[in-house]
């Protein structure tokens, strides 16, 4: 109905009943180009499903409505029993399971797993990203895991499952489990050799008791976590179960649930742990080797969040100028604009195809491919450090292209905003990517053979890139004062890496726009700031959701 002052005209429709894969060219791109023929014909089937419940208005609803209703913790019940149970509303649970039943909580052992699983949870993560976080944990304890043979074969095939049922009961008597992570210490942060968690060991062999705190716990309501302790041996990796075999629960009080930020639907809490029952993972003493497969797996998540939510933000900004007309016409005729949207979406394609490239990597490190592996040392803790960085300012310029109207809550760019410095800082801040990239270099034989190997394919292709790796040796052979430069170096290896990717795989506008800015060095401090020549309009119009 019609106000009695006024006709309302002039505004975008919302961005809803589209296939937010299918929509993703430089995503389609990637999938096709990574995953094996044969199996291409199924993967699109399900990602294109997957892609259309995305882009529905019903999920964005549960998006909306999990991030409005954050959950709640009740550490007893009406008779005063602790119980340390987190709720959660309707929605949460609704997202949570369509990411289980998508298989986004494995990749592992099955043919193009980690391509496959990738796009899905790039697609599924631009719905709302605070259940990503289970999500994940889940999928990346299965490395860990697999240290201790007999652990593996009882945990693994509940990681695995596509059922998700929420509640606490003994894991043995449910369908699916997820999985959360405890190491951060109030004392220590980052570093977890400062933790003061103890492990005493039991009877049984393999068995533990831990007495001390967790200041981040993600995942809460998870039915078991991965755990960082000080046992006789040193530090060394738990797993600690929410519930035991008999049906009792186990020792595992939440303290409080943590205020952020953003990542509103999801509980981070603080745990205190009193002779809480744990199974030893791996070696002692080798917590944090056993733990780095883990951590690896997630710090891949945390660059495709981020690439989803520059993704979703782009073609938001993208959709509205389409159909908003200002100054004579449309926006996104406008040449200022048309520059502004075309820079984002060259973050946003960068980020895309490097993360993706990893996701395949996985797959031929997993396959036994070691100069694959050997490049995931190195490229992961780079591109995470890039790649979440980026995130940040991208969605900021894509809200301004909004207005006003998108610094209101309706249009959802706020909550994107909220999200977007989460992964920067999930699993090691930007200081500690930069350097574990140096710890990469210095230590590991064949990871920047693997790395040089890898941006040497298009060399020749442009002379930027070509210019650009010769500049980013040049710094390498200079390791006096690396550290300090550590992250102008590892921002310039993600840079590299994404150039030549860019140059093999996409087409020659986004290249050329690609390497002209960020390589060729004409490129301002904003966003918008292209240089002159470049065919802008072809690069927004690869990134425009047709609706």
């Amino acid at each position: 109905m019609e106000t009695s002052t006024h006709t309302v005209t002039n505004q975008a429709p919302p961005l809803v009943a589209y296939d937010v894969f299918a929509a993703d060219r430089a995503l389609t791109e990637a999938v096709e180009r990574h995953l094996d023929p044969g199996l291409l014909g199924t993967a699109r089937q399900e990602l294109s499903q997957l892609g259309r419940t995305a882009g529905s208005a019903q999920a964005q609803r549960w998006g909306v409505q999990a991030d409005e209703n954050p959950p709640v913790l009740r550490t007893h019940d009406r008779y005063g029993h602790r119980i340390d149970e987190v709720d959660f509303h309707p929605a949460w649970h609704r997202l949570l399971g369509k990411a289980v039943s998508s298989g986004l909580t494995n990749a592992w052992g099955r043919p193009g797993g980690h391509v496959r699983r990738a796009a899905g949870f790039l697609v599924w993560s631009q719905v709302e990203s605070g259940h990503g976080c289970p999500v994940s944990m889940t999928h990346a304890a299965v490395p860990a895991l697999r240290t201790d043979p007999a652990l593996a074969a009882e945990w693994e095939p509940r990681l695995t499952s596509r059922v998700y049922e929420d509640g606490l009961r003994p894991p043995a008597e449910k369908p699916g489990v997820l999985f959360g992570m405890g190491m951060t210490e109030k004392q220590g942060g980052s570093d977890v050799r400062a933790n003061t968690t103890r492990a005493v060991p039991l009877a049984a062999a393999g068995e533990y008791a831990l007495t001390g705190h967790k200041w981040f716990c993600s995942a809460p309501m998870s039915d078991a976590f991965l755990v960082l302790a000080q046992a006789p041996g040193g530090l060394t990796c738990f797993l600690v179960p929410r519930v035991l075999d008999d049906g009792t629960r186990n020792v595992f009080a939440i303290q409080r649930l943590k205020d952020k930020l953003g990542n509103r639907s999801n509980a981070s809490s603080e745990v205190e742990f009193d002779g809480t029952w744990a199974r030893r993972v791996g070696e002692e003493g080798r917590g944090v080797r056993t733990i780095i497969g883990m951590v690896s797996a997630t710090r891949l998540d945390c660059v495709l969040g981020s690439a989803a939510l520059m993704r979703q933000s782009v073609a938001q900004a993208i959709h509205h100028t389409a159909h908003r007309n200002a100054f004579g016409g449309p926006l996104i005729d406008k040449p200022l604009m048309r520059n502004v949207l075309a820079d984002l979406a060259l973050e946003s394609e960068a980020a895309t195809v490097l993360a993706m490239r990893l996701a395949a990597a996985y797959d031929a490190a997993e396959a036994g491919d070691e100069a694959e592996r050997a490049l995931l040392r190195l490229a992961v803790p780079a591109a995470k450090y890039w790649v979440t960085k980026r995130c940040t300012p991208v969605v900021a310029e894509a809200l301004e292209c909004l207005g006003g109207n998108g610094y209101v809550e309706e249009s959802g760019m706020p909550r994107l905003l909220r999200e977007s410095p989460l992964n920067s800082i999930w699993e090691g801040s930007g200081n500690v990517q930069a350097l574990d990239v140096l710890r990469a270099l210095r230590g590991t034989p064949g990871a920047l053979d693997a790395y040089l190997r890898e941006v040497g394919r298009a060399r020749g292709a442009d002379h930027r890139l070509d210019g650009a790796i010769k500049g980013m040796l040049t710094e390498l052979a200079d390791l006096e004062s690396v550290e300090v430069r550590a992250r102008r170096l590892v921002e310039r290896m993600a840079l590299v890496l994404q150039g030549s990717l860019l140059v093999r795989w996409a087409p020659p506008e986004v290249a050329d726009a690609f390497c002209a800015s960020r390589l060729g060095g004409d490129w301002g401090s904003a966003f918008g700031t292209l240089p002159y020549g470049l065919n802008l309009a072809a690069v927004v119009e690869r990134a425009r959701v047709q609706v």
